[in-house]
């Protein structure tokens, strides 16, 4: 095939794009805790600059945030262990509790006629499995943050380079005004996806936390947290974190209370994404349903469950990245669920 073949440009992309892939799926060990430190260094950009606004010492500064980090860290870390323990304590007495709800609903299906394998029935209905899923990825992100270290290590440089990056990367700059224009929007968007994503997360999670609280269902604390990390993963995030406590609803207080929490997830997700979180985020940072599906599944299989909750925020991005370049722009456009808007961002 010669070079000037109008397909040689795209073959390029394509092997160079596979090339790519490949060295981050090898060096998946190294890029996710190094995502993780990119990901909390954007969560506390916004207070590193108040404090540097306030004429704190950028040194005094980046102490602070750590410091709040770790306490942030150490007690969720301990709730959610604590709570994880507690659970699976408690899980051959809930799993027996869950054959016994089994067998009573094939019995009444069997009256209509409806006959369905016991086995398989309690197959589907495996508590142990959900949750054996659920401990199976809170383990691998906790693998991904053994060497938590290193990432506080990153974090630190990152939040102090942060005050001279702007510096160098006009100094490097042809056209620095325009440059740093453009750096100034790339930060600002992503930071404030970041900030309404945890705040969406927040508005989540709280209330069922309170809910579950008041309907007296086993570690209210855990299944919040739960709701509000996996609010990051698109699509079947929230279906994730509803099933262990409509199955524990279920095994606790019957079929009532668990249509009531069903209902309680499906409300709070229905509300705070659909409407909240368009109406503060905007139609022009958001991503099509295709584009977040397959983020979704590029990113969790490059880098497990790490990728799957930085999954939306690596592609807004890219998105973000991409549009502020004429270039490129056709990349945002693709990732775009509303061209219109696509030149606004």
């Amino acid at each position: 095939m010669s070079l000037n073949t109008p397909s040689y440009p795209l073959l390029f992309s394509l092997a160079s794009l596979v090339i790519i892939l490949t060295g981050v799926k090898l060096a998946e060990a190294i890029i996710s805790p190094l995502l993780i430190a990119l990901f909390i260094t954007a969560i506390s950009g916004p207070a590193m600059f108040w404090l540097l606004n306030k004429k704190v010492p950028a040194s005094l500064a980046v102490s602070l945030i750590i410091f709040t980090l770790i306490i942030f860290g150490f007690f969720i870390s301990s709730i959610v262990s604590s709570s994880l323990q507690g659970f699976f304590d408690n899980l051959p007495s809930y799993q027996d509790r869950l054959q016994s709800i089994t067998k009573t609903l094939g019995l009444f299906l069997q009256q209509f006629g409806i006959n369905l394998q016991m086995t398989e029935l309690s197959k589907t209905f495996n508590l142990g499995k959900v949750m054996g899923f659920i401990g199976s990825t809170f383990n691998q992100v906790l693998s991904a943050l053994t060497n938590i270290f290193l990432i506080l290590i990153m974090v630190i440089f990152l939040l102090l380079e942060l005050t001279s990056f702007r510096l160098k990367l006009s100094s490097i700059s042809k056209t620095p005004t325009e440059t740093m224009a453009k750096w100034a929007h790339i930060s600002a968007t992503i930071s404030r996806y970041f900030k309404i994503k945890t705040m969406t997360s927040l508005l989540t999670a709280i209330p069922i936390i309170l809910v579950l609280s008041l309907l007296e269902i086993d570690f209210p604390i855990l299944w919040g947290i739960v709701a509000f990390l996996l609010n990051f993963v698109p699509n079947i995030g929230s279906i994730i974190a509803a099933v262990p406590a409509v199955l524990l609803a279920l095994i606790q207080f019957g079929f009532i209370a668990a249509g009531e929490v069903a209902l309680l997830y499906l409300l709070m997700n229905n509300i705070v994404g659909n409407f909240i979180e368009p109406r503060l985020m905007g139609r022009s940072l958001g991503l099509s349903t295709l584009v977040v599906f397959l983020s979704l599944v590029l990113w969790g299989w490059l880098l497990g469950p790490i990728g799957m909750f930085l999954s939306v925020p690596l592609t807004m991005a890219l998105k973000i990245i991409s549009d502020s370049n004429e270039k490129t722009r056709w990349i945002a456009i693709l990732l775009s669920n509303d061209i219109k808007n696509v030149k606004k961002t």
